[in-house]
């Protein structure tokens, strides 16, 4: 845990270093960041700022992960959503936290880049039980009783998966679009017409002709997917380049159409994860101290004050609208994800 005075600190330090980022909504905070050895767009010095690929072993996974900062610093892990790179979304966010003393664990999720299952006959479910539950063993398998969790889609959904789950496990935690727990139930009741529109994959990949598309055309698709869902990120074709060396992962075309179907209530999920996905069926609130951020120029999930989500966070929670950032906010706008996982540590 860390003051409030270290916490102003770090910010005032950060500021001074060039950066001018806005937080707005929820309680005041300033924004703090800094670029990592390389500047935006420069994936290679975002991948020297992670360090090399490291592996460990849970009982169904092989999970390739980065890790930067002091050995003994308070654990945060920072999850990646689809389909981005968690070097791209890191590589300036995880060095800056470093600095300020935090160990940070920058996790592959399954069928992406180098982790892979450990049996052929496990089931290729990216169902939101399994996401969390894997959360659960990489801690286990690094020894570390508690973290703080952050993230955005995928590993925003995992990382709200732990908190309501174990919040045991979870130190504080910084979700992206608010509540990310799939209530599976209402899955077939329609949205408004301008939002189905930018859920436009989640029904492409209830077809076989979307699993070929997605198998055969994984870069381009995702380029679409960059485009819509963040508008204003100026991404580089290096940068798309360098996340599309995660997709030829064996397992990512079965991960990926399991994860969609499954939310929208068209397939079985992973037996061995009945028991968590009917905790969430209930819709667990998240007590632990949460920093909820909003992008105000996500294209496909509209940012909103808070209140429509406040239910589900009964405990302290803080949130804020991010200026000019999409749906992969800590890549598009690190210095305000460094501050909102900052804040909430502070919180803690």
């Amino acid at each position: 845990m860390i003051s409030r005075r270290t916490l102003t600190q770090a910010m005032t330090t950060a500021a001074a270093a060039g950066f001018g980022g806005i937080l707005t909504g929820g309680a005041p905070a300033a924004a703090t960041g800094a670029t990592g050895e390389g500047g935006r767009g420069e994936t290679g010095g975002r991948a020297r700022a992670l360090g090399p690929v490291r592996h460990v072993r849970t009982h169904l996974l092989d999970i390739a992960y980065h890790e930067v900062g002091p050995a003994d610093g308070t654990p945060v892990v920072l999850s990646h959503g689809w389909p981005f790179d968690p070097v791209g979304s890191y590589g300036e966010v995880a060095p800056v936290l470093a600095r300020q003393g935090y160990r940070c664990l920058v996790p592959y999720l399954r069928g992406h880049g180098g982790t892979r299952f450990r049996r052929g006959d496990t089931f290729r479910s990216g169902q939101q039980g399994a996401l969390g539950a894997d959360h659960v063993a990489f801690l286990d398998a690094l020894g570390i009783r508690r973290a703080l969790f952050a993230g955005y889609d995928w590993g925003g959904r995992a990382a709200n998966v732990v908190a309501a789950l174990w919040p045991e496990r979870c130190l504080a935690l910084v979700s992206v679009n608010n509540y990310l727990v799939q209530n599976i139930a209402t899955a077939q009741q329609p949205l408004a017409p301008s939002l189905e529109n930018g859920y436009w994959y989640f029904f492409y990949f209830l077809t076989e002709r979307g699993r070929a598309g997605l198998d055969q055309n994984r870069k381009e698709l995702a380029r679409v997917v960059w485009h819509r869902n963040s508008p204003e990120w100026q991404f580089t074709e290096a940068e798309l380049d360098r996340a599309a060396t995660l997709w030829t992962n064996p397992d990512y075309v079965d991960v990926v159409i399991h994860s969609y179907r499954h939310r929208l209530g068209a397939a079985p999920g992973d037996p061995r994860y009945d028991g968590i996905e009917a905790r969430l069926a209930e819709q667990p609130p998240i007590t632990v101290p949460t920093v909820t951020l909003d992008g105000q120029a996500d294209g496909v999930t509209p940012w909103t004050d808070g209140s429509s989500s406040a239910v589900h966070f009964p405990g302290t929670r803080v949130h804020h609208v991010v200026p000019g950032a999409g749906h992969n906010l800590p890549q598009e706008r690190p210095d305000a994800f460094v501050s909102a996982v900052l804040e909430a540590a502070a919180l803690s």
